[in-house]
């Protein structure tokens, strides 16, 4: 267990009794022997087709093509603004935990998730039992993505606020020790630096068992991948080539290490920046350099209108990438 600064005990992920435990484990480890790469369809832009009153039926047909097509995650954005760096910020930009309710209605199978929550976006206890409801009307298929938040312009715009990079990390620790305790028995208060709450019940509980993983999102290697070590199921990487991810992983472990966290037990994740449709070679041979990382899931997004994009990935792209491992 860990403090959380104000006397609490809030237990972490994946400790192990020692260091021996972690030399018991037998065979070659994820990263030894690299490992099966899924495919995600990362939904990011309701621009395609232009009409407003067909975002809806393009985003359902979209969904179920992935998934039919072998894709096995879904995931969007948690922007209310669309990003200024990739286009206007006035372009159609959804609620993020809506637009999932209304894909976990559309599909059977897929893992649905936010890339990544902002932790400023919503009180803790909130997003804790959003979560959980979007598991439970989904048959236990949610996974919380969460990371520090960065977008100032959507949150001033908004009213969100705005607090120094210091204090959005302590925000980030104390959401997702505050997830994990409305996913366990304890139904107690939560005391936090930032966050005060006088009882964390959460009924129902996530179908997920043991709860909803957690997957901690950027590339940050001081405060992001120390507690991707501490807390974290999976993390993801946006847009790093492989050297750059190989050295991630270097930090990881050595956070790991201190953290007594087996690095193996963590699922690695990228979000790619390599359109696979431009050239279908070249991006399954860099996920196969990703695979031999231990990646275990790479993360697409839609290029042209999203139905065609996650048609031509399924035929193109998934059964190939289905043999690397």
């Amino acid at each position: 267990a860990v403090g959380d600064g104000a006397g609490r005990r809030v237990p972490r992920l994946g400790r192990v009794s020692s260091p021996a435990a972690t030399r018991r484990r037998t065979g070659p480890s994820r990263h030894e022997r690299g490992c099966v790469v899924k495919l995600g369809l990362h939904y990011w832009t309701y621009t395609t087709p232009p009409e407003p009153e067909l975002i809806g039926s393009t985003l359902a047909r979209a969904a179920g093509v992935a998934e039919s097509g072998g894709f096995a995650s879904f995931t969007v954005m948690d922007h209310f603004f669309q990003m200024e760096a990739v286009a206007g910020a006035d372009e159609p930009m959804l609620e993020a935990y809506t637009t999932l309710g209304f894909v976990a209605g559309k599909t059977q199978r897929m893992t649905l998730g936010v890339l990544v929550t902002g932790v400023m976006y919503r009180y803790p206890g909130l997003l804790a039992k959003t979560v959980t409801t979007l598991d439970v009307l989904s048959g236990g298929r949610a996974r919380l993505g969460i990371g520090a938040s960065w977008y100032e312009r959507e949150q001033r715009g908004l009213g969100v606020p705005v607090v120094p990079m210091a204090e959005r990390f302590e925000r980030l620790e104390e959401t997702v020790q505050i997830c994990l305790q409305m996913w366990s028995e304890d139904n107690g208060p939560f005391q936090g630096r930032h966050y005060q709450l006088a009882e964390t019940l959460n009924s129902p509980a996530p179908l997920r068992r043991p709860r909803p993983p957690i997957m901690i999102g950027g590339n940050g290697e001081k405060k992001t991948l120390r507690l991707v070590a501490r807390y974290a199921d999976a993390c993801n990487f946006f847009g790093v080539s492989v050297d750059e991810a190989r050295h991630k992983f270097d930090v990881l472990r050595s956070h790991c290490e201190a953290e007594g966290r087996d690095y193996d037990s963590i699922e690695k994740t990228i979000a790619m920046q390599v359109h696979p449709l431009d050239d279908p070679d070249a991006f399954l041979a860099a996920a196969q350099e990703y695979a031999a990382l231990g990646v275990s899931e790479v993360q697409v997004t839609p290029d042209r209108h999203p139905v065609e994009f996650a048609e031509q990935v399924a035929e193109r792209i998934a059964p190939r990438l289905a043999e690397i491992g």
